[in-house]
């Protein structure tokens, strides 16, 4: 009988990262590393369940920013030249290790390269449209997120946060051809009054962290067992604290095994630069390549990382999708005892945690989804859309202020590193407003303008470039982001007040900060009467 659901969410989402102006770029590698260790496994994974027949139940964010880059034929293009050049990088390693106890680990690379372009032509570039198949199918619900990733509570006016949303659903709608029922808020950033928005917009659903839930008001009966609904009827969705940790967590999670690879020693630092130069970009700067020769080993520095076995890793990881399955059984039969109802497991992951992070991760989840189906009969695999429409009753509540990130609130995004950030983002807000109200019916070169300053103001909001900054990654590219993003929307905004709008500049930005064809600027200008 079964006892209780188990919700997993992926949350794939990168920035808006596209630069037309320069032949390649660094930061735009983040989308290509991403397709090929975790979005081409995932659909491969999902594709080999779908062969078998496998009605498996699965969700994944694909935010706006991720869904224009990967339709955008500019990055499309740069991503075969990209794989292709990696192809070449392996070929010559399985002929420089033959022989040796490396040769298999440099064929596995150069296997699996070759399955990701294959799949990626076969998808005609566009990875989206595979997506969307298995969502067709009934086996992938996909949700939306915040149009550029925008932090909602740090916004100033309800026009931003509106904004925000109605953007993301017409986004998701022109991909997908339906609406989106649910959202991942981004950073799983709330604060009680959002409600009203989402409800607008027409979401049904949306995620917090735990706390969100256990301190919401009144306190739910069933904890995070059960989703919340607001007193307008949209639901809240809590993470599962004991099942995210069992995963996410760096000393004790899966991924830290000593048989897994080890993510931080790559080919493109061990290898002679003369060996590793004509694989690099243009400007010969060393960089991750993603063939790595290294299991986690532990906690030994790089250099006396063990060389790594994969069949090895791969028992590792079906001996984990075990692990994880038998201890979900147990904390739902233990669960329903207390509450005296089938619980809800919510378990919600960044997606590039499978594959990018933890190489293994595809493997881990094909085997636990495999193994949920076929071996047990304790657990469902269920969507919260799907437990929604068989569990329509559930406690009213209004979820507490929450964010997912460090100490559960709004501490990594606004800090005394980044707090400089938001008097710009403000004044942007309340401009938009300003010039939205201003040119209601706006035509021609003014509708452009408007619609570019909307972009703008969006890729602005984005809360990468404080997190960035707040994790000392790449700072300076997030804070030439920030500049450039709000110089571009001040530059239209003066230039549609004083009419005198530059057509060359226009058409210069419009190429480079090219989402969003659908935006209507209007999404600001709130109706009359």
């Amino acid at each position: 009988m079964i006892e209780g659901d188990i919700a997993l969410v992926l949350h794939a989402h990168l920035p808006f990262v596209r630069h037309p102006e320069y032949p390649e770029f660094m930061e735009e590698d983040w989308l290509f590393e991403a397709m090929t260790e975790t979005y081409l496994p995932l659909l491969r994974m999902m594709g080999g369940l779908a062969d078998e027949g496998l009605q498996f139940q699965l969700t994944m964010t694909l935010s706006p920013t991720l869904c224009e880059m990967l339709a955008d034929p500019l990055l499309q293009s740069r991503y075969q030249r990209h794989v292709t050049t990696l192809i070449a990088l392996s070929e010559k390693e399985v002929e420089r290790l033959a022989g040796g106890p490396l040769e298999p680990v440099a064929r596995m690379y150069l296997q699996e390269l070759t399955s990701r372009i294959e799949l990626f032509e076969a998808c005609h570039g566009n990875l989206l449209s595979r997506f969307k198949a298995f969502q067709d199918s009934g086996r992938l619900e996909i949700i939306t997120c915040c149009a550029t990733h925008g932090f909602l509570p740090l916004m100033l006016t309800d026009e931003a946060i509106r904004a925000q949303l109605v953007v993301a659903v017409r986004n998701y709608e022109k991909h997908f051809d339906c609406r989106p029922r649910g959202i991942w808020l981004a950073e799983c950033a709330w604060r009680p009054g959002l409600e009203p928005f989402l409800a607008d917009a027409g979401l049904r659903y949306f995620f917090v962290d735990t706390h969100g839930i256990t301190h919401a008001t009144p306190r739910p009966v069933f904890g995070t067992a059960a989703p919340i609904l607001c007193p307008n009827g949209v639901a809240a969705f809590a993470r599962d604290p004991i099942s995210s940790a069992q995963v996410w967590s760096a000393t004790h999670g899966y991924p830290a095994h000593p048989s897994y690879r080890e993510f931080y020693r790559d080919l493109g630092w061990d290898a002679p630069m003369e060996y590793i130069r004509p694989y690099l970009h243009a400007d010969g700067f060393r960089r991750n390549l993603g063939i790595k020769y290294h299991r986690i080993t532990g906690k030994v520095p790089l250099e006396a990382k063990e060389p790594y076995d994969p069949a090895a890793a791969l028992a590792t990881a079906d001996r984990h999708a075990d692990d994880f399955l038998y201890h979900r059984q147990v904390q739902i039969q233990s669960l329903r005892e207390g509450i005296g109802r089938s619980p809800l497991l919510v378990s919600p992951y960044d997606a590039e945690l499978f594959g990018h992070w933890w190489f293994e991760g595809p493997v881990f989840l094909e085997r636990f989804l495999r193994k949920t189906l076929l071996e047990q009969n304790v657990i469902r695999l269920v969507t919260p859309g799907q437990y929604l429409q068989d569990n329509p009753v559930q406690q009213e509540a209004t979820p507490a202020a929450s964010t997912w990130g460090r100490n559960g609130h709004a501490d990594v995004w606004l800090n005394q590193q980044n707090q400089w950030i938001y008097p710009y983002l403000h004044h942007a807000e309340r401009q938009m407003g300003a010039l939205a109200r201003a040119h209601r019916n706006a035509e021609g070169l003014t509708w452009r303008a408007l619609n570019q300053a909307a972009r703008e103001l969006l890729l602005l909001q984005s809360s990468d470039w404080p997190f960035i900054i707040t994790q000392n990654t790449t700072v300076p590219y997030a804070e030439k982001r920030i500049r450039d993003h709000f110089t571009r929307f001040s530059r239209l905004a003066d230039a549609l007040e004083r009419d005198q709008i530059d057509v060359e500049d226009l058409e210069s930005i419009e190429g480079r900060d090219n989402l969003f064809s659908e935006l209507d600027y209007r999404v600001y200008a709130p109706q009359s009467g």
